[in-house]
This record gives C-alpha cells, structure tokens and sequence, in this order.
C-alpha cells in the first residue's frame, strides 16, 4: 500500500526542506507521495519550491538537502519510492482550501495530513499505519497531543482551549477524541474522498472531525504522539480568534450539517 501525505504550505521558506527530509525518512519501506500545497506564500516559499521542481514532480528514494538548502534525491532502487508534487494556490484559501486541494490529487491508499512547520514527528505515522494498512482493524487514526506521549508544555490558555474544544465536540457528536483540532489524522483514500469540505480556514478541523463521526460505520483510533509546539514568533499561525471560531463550527456542523458523500 502507497501513503499519500497532504502538506499545506503558507510562508514556511525556512523549514519547508528540513520537514520534507523528516518526511521522507518515515516509514522507509512504504512508497510515498508528498502533495504541497502552496496557499499564495509571500516568503519566497513558491519561488523555492519553483527552483527545486522546475518540470513539476520530481521522484527518488530519501531526500537531502545540500549545502544550499536545496533538495537532492538520490535514485530510487526500490518500489518505496518518494515522489514530491508542488500544487500552487492561485489565491490564498487558507489550511481548509489547501486540504481540499490536496485530498483532491491524493492517489495513496492511505492518506495523512503533515504540518509544515514540523510541530509534529513523522517518525509517529509508524503506530498509526500499521493500524490501517497493515492490521487492517481502523479506517481513520487521530494522533493525540494529550495522551501521554512527549510534547511540550503548552500555555494554559492554549491548553484549555484545546481540551474545551475537544470535550464540547465529544458532548455534541457522543464520539470521544481528546484531541480533535489535532493536525495528525491519517484515513484510508475512500474516506478522505468521501469528505465533502466547505470551511477553508483552521475550522476544518472541526469540519472533518464532524463528517467523519457522522458516518458510525468507521472504526476510529487515537494514538498518543510527540508535539514540538511552536510559539509565535517561530511561526505559530493559529490564536485565539480561530478558538473561538472553533465554538461556531461546533455548533454549524452539528445542526446545520453538510453530510460526506457515501463510501
């Protein structure tokens, strides 16, 4: 089986190769499709991925940077190659207008969702595919922030955010996850295909935790994983105005519900 990882991608120039080297080194053996999805970057982001990807596409086996922060990918051997495939906004959409995108061009049997910022450790999608892919026994794996695994210390408010955010779409949809807003979630093809997304800022998490809940015949899992939360000034991009959007969403996508399309 192919995975296929979704990268939405907004002014991240400084650590866009370091996260696509980290991404490429996981789950060695399986063969891999990078989608960036680049949302109108102002940083030289897109000039970047232009210079590096000039014919579109490029494919090998794990990739390095070189002395000039340019992407080098050795000659793949092997069926686990990594292909890595820039898709350019024409306008910005934000996170939700960039997953639809991508969702759109996956062909991976499985597919997850990769921040750019390298918040989140790829090395984590292991426990996470073998459920899917290798044990067959879940069809969509959330990676919690909150179940005891290392990550660091978040401000309280944050935090409480996180957890009210969480608990209030437990109540509302009777579907415990600790950790909705989360950015790791990997699901099978079909179910990705299967969302219908209308929200394109960071309520798409709500979004997708809702159309998926809904459809009671998927078998659910959360994993704990490590998070290396950034601050603001390193790039942290979400606040406290998307928290409360977060209380909206809740609300829209329970009683004014856009159901997914069948599987």
């Amino acid at each position: 089986m192919s995975l296929s990882i979704i990268m939405p991608v907004y002014n991240e120039r400084r650590m866009l190769g370091v996260v696509l080297v980290a991404v490429s080194r996981a789950l060695p053996t399986v063969a891999k499709e990078i989608i960036i999805v680049d949302d109108c970057s102002t940083d030289g982001t897109r000039e970047w991925l232009k210079a590096n990807f000039p014919d579109g596409a490029r494919s090998g086996a794990e990739i390095a940077l070189d002395s000039y922060g340019n992407l080098a990918l050795a000659p793949c051997t092997t069926s686990a190659r990594v292909t890595v495939r820039p898709i350019y906004q024409e306008r910005n959409k934000g996170k939700g207008g960039a997953l639809q995108t991508g969702f759109a061009a996956a062909a991976g049997d499985v597919v997850v969702i990769q921040d750019a910022g390298l918040e989140y450790d790829p090395q984590d999608w292991a426990a996470m595919y073998d459920l899917i892919a290798v044990r067959q026994i879940a069809d969509v794996v959330y990676g919690s922030r909150f179940y005891g695994r290392p990550h660091r210390s978040l401000a309280f408010y944050h935090f409480l955010g996180n957890r009210a955010i969480s608990i209030l779409f437990t109540i509302l949809f009777n579907q415990t996850l600790t950790d909705v807003e989360t950015c790791y979630k990997m699901m099978t093809r079909e179910v990705a295909r299967a969302l219908r997304l209308s929200v394109n800022d960071f309520g798409v998490e709500i979004d997708i935790g809702a159309q998926i809940v809904r459809q009671r015949q998927l078998r659910i899992y959360e994993l704990g994983i490590t998070y290396y939360g950034r601050t603001y000034s390193g790039g942290k991009k979400t606040n406290w105005k998307d928290g409360v959007k977060a209380l909206w969403y809740l609300v829209k996508f329970r009683f004014f519900r856009r159901e997914p399309r069948s599987l």
